[in-house]
């Protein structure tokens, strides 16, 4: 019994580690899981706050709907984002955001129309 909780406390642990992008190689880029997450749904948001910002151009952030991470000394970002021009029609737009979770920092690296 003693060995068999400790093969699957092993096993759990491999797998663990295994499925876990953050403990994969550093650089490699893998999709996020989940776009609805609550913090992937922030930094995108925030992505097209500070592009309106540089940008003056009125767009809506409405959702994360796909993208990417990639772990180096921060985490960078590729996100496909749906939003709204000011005159209220639906766009797709590319982002590359980079952002260091220990200084608190956040670029944007990128924004840009997404091809159809």
């Amino acid at each position: 019994m003693r060995t068999s909780l400790l093969l699957v406390a092993i096993t759990a642990v491999v797998v663990f580690t295994v499925a876990t992008p953050a403990t994969a190689v550093t650089g490699g880029w893998f999709p996020i899981g989940d776009p609805n997450a609550p913090h992937v749904q922030e930094v995108g948001g925030w992505a097209v706050a500070e592009h309106v910002r540089e940008a003056n151009d009125g767009l809506k952030f409405v959702k994360v709907v796909s993208g990417e991470v990639q772990v180096v000394n921060g985490v960078n970002f590729r996100l496909v984002i749906d939003a709204l021009s000011p005159d209220g029609k639906n766009a797709r737009y590319k982002a590359a955001v980079y952002e260091q979770d220990r200084t608190n920092a956040r670029k944007l690296l990128s924004f840009t129309p997404a091809a159809n």
